[in-house]
């Protein structure tokens, strides 16, 4: 098996990121980069790989697909009895990356989570595609199935079962909320000189941002 991976550098020469241009807000700052990641036609700009940790620090790490944003945190939605579901009852922290390749950006939040409410968990089931609102019926993630040929019968029974476009919300389909304690901006550099920028809540709605080495 060949390890060599020296010839998978590459030069980082997008853009920089200075301390004076960020915004004070770090939710604005993440914003102005979202957007421009979604002007740029990247594919699925909102893809964030997920970590969580059991109760006694066994991690896991998979991508999830963001949902929403605003001043209190980043919104996922999931099966509660999922093995993430299952690590965010024992240990409700979780980290978020995402990753924009093309323009040398990536994006780190850590923080506390919590549940979202039912009532914006059912707005958001109800404006799901038929199809994916069928399918949360399924089966319970990460259990273990059979065969395919099971999944697609009891898709064919849950869309019997509800013909029409109302499909209630699965009891443990639920809405998760990251809460960020700091978020980091970081920009690929020419010469592995990368810019990474912190910022970490001081109390409540108040942010400091430091400059981190690459």
């Amino acid at each position: 098996m060949n390890s060599n991976f020296s010839d998978l550098r590459r030069e980082y020469i997008y853009s920089s990121m200075n301390e004076a241009d960020m915004d004070p807000d770090p939710i604005r700052q993440f914003s102005l980069w979202f957007q421009n990641a979604v002007a740029a036609g990247l594919d699925l700009p909102n893809a964030m790989a997920l970590a969580t940790a059991s109760r006694d620090g066994v991690p896991s790490v998979r991508f999830v697909l963001m949902k929403g944003y605003d001043d209190s945190g980043f919104v996922f939605y999931s099966h509660s009895g999922s093995n993430k579901g299952r690590q965010l009852a024992e240990n409700p922290q979780a980290a978020l990356v995402l990753y924009w390749a093309p323009m040398h950006r990536q994006i780190r939040i850590d923080g506390r989570v919590e549940r979202v409410s039912d009532q914006d968990a059912d707005e958001y089931f109800q404006s799901r595609p038929y199809d994916s609102r069928v399918s949360a019926w399924v089966a319970r993630q990460s259990s273990v199935v059979a065969s395919r040929d099971f999944l697609e019968q009891e898709y064919y029974k849950i869309a019997q079962e509800f013909p029409g476009e109302e499909i209630p919300r699965p009891h443990d389909w639920v809405g998760y909320k990251v809460v960020p304690a700091k978020i980091e901006f970081w920009q690929g550099r020419e010469g592995r000189l990368h810019d990474r920028i912190e910022y970490f809540q001081i109390s409540p709605g108040f942010w400091s941002l430091r400059r981190l080495a690459p």
